[in-house]
């Protein structure tokens, strides 16, 4: 097989404070094939952006990775010094962040900051960049590229800015690109013009998506897969199909029965009562076993892993034939 472009293992994630050692990711594992958008799922809270900080190497003090392994492409990259990380990011990983006007500098031009950001990762000279940089507005969908390259970000709308962002993480051709809520605060029309441009990348440049969104409409019309994040933790992952059309875990069931569907819905829809806790007061066992309606005995002692149930992996004692009650799986 294969190998997959990007491997994340047993990645623990810590940030250090006056009151004590605060653990945000806790020992998550997923694979990204090259071509492969893999959406990144859960509440505020949930460490989907920690992930995706970790991954390009973008957690500052008082954070630190504490455990684990990030590799690309087979090569090891969480434990690269500074300057050879600096080399990765941009070049091999782009990341798109979740507010495009804090991502951009408002006293430079968008065509400078294209410019400056190709020349830094490539050898071409202004002139080509800058040729490069109109190409890349015209890809990602910015009218009259030419004309648009010299104007200020404040001149560019939301759903421009964002695809300027686009064009920034792309400019060095990335073999993988981490969208952080890519399309947070855009109407649903400039939602679905991202959307094309980031299935358009995959297809025409084999390019890998990591896709961080609470939005599970956004999951279902772009991800190939799904990982579902809780408290840190990856508790299922498996096809959009799959997850979407057949959940397994309580939390994951939760966050689909609260979507309203287009056919109409009889009663109320389901509402997972409690919140995410604090990462000071994480459960022992299950995180989720408060909020749960099946929580059991090991529920509360006892950390589920992982386990292949049926079609995708789920963390769940209800799918682990060592805890699982008879009548729970049914």
């Amino acid at each position: 097989m294969t190998t997959p472009l990007l491997q994340v293992r047993d990645l623990t994630v810590e940030f250090v404070t006056r009151r004590g050692t605060l653990r945000a990711l806790d020992r998550i594992s997923f694979d990204i094939g090259r071509g492969e958008v893999l959406g990144v799922v859960g509440e505020s809270g949930a460490g989907k952006s920690v992930t995706g900080s970790a991954v390009i190497g973008l957690i500052d003090r008082p954070g630190r990775i504490a455990g684990g392994e990030i590799l690309l492409d087979g090569q090891r990259i969480d434990n690269l010094p500074p300057e050879e990380m600096r080399k990765v990011r941009g070049k091999r990983i782009g990341m798109i962040f979740q507010d495009p006007l804090t991502s951009l500098n408002p006293l430079y031009r968008i065509g400078d900051q294209l410019v400056e950001t190709i020349r830094t990762h490539t050898d071409l000279s202004a002139s080509a960049a800058r040729k490069r940089a109109i190409d890349l507005l015209a890809e990602v969908g910015i009218p009259a590229p030419e004309k648009r390259i010299d104007g200020y970000p404040h001149q560019f709308s939301g759903g421009m800015r964002q695809r300027v962002v686009i064009a920034l993480a792309l400019s060095a051709e990335p073999e993988l690109i981490i969208a952080d809520e890519p399309t947070t605060a855009l109407d649903v029309s400039v939602q679905a013009q991202i959307i094309t441009v980031l299935k358009r990348l995959c297809r025409d440049h084999g390019t890998a998506v990591m896709l961080v969104t609470h939005d599970m409409g956004v999951i279902a019309e772009t991800a190939d897969r799904v990982a579902v994040m809780y408290a840190g933790r990856v508790i299922e992952i498996g096809k959009v199909a799959d997850v979407v059309g057949s959940p397994l875990h309580p939390y994951t069931q939760g966050l689909m029965g609260a979507i309203p569907t287009l056919t109409g819905h009889e009663g109320r829809l389901a509402q997972i009562p409690g919140s995410m806790p604090r990462l000071s007061a994480i459960p022992p066992g299950c995180p989720f076993n408060p909020r749960c309606p099946r929580a059991y005995g090991p529920c509360t002692t006892v950390r589920p892993d992982l386990t292949n149930y049926d079609r995708h992996p789920v963390a769940c004692h209800l799918y682990d034939p060592a805890y699982a009650p008879r009548e729970a799986a049914a």
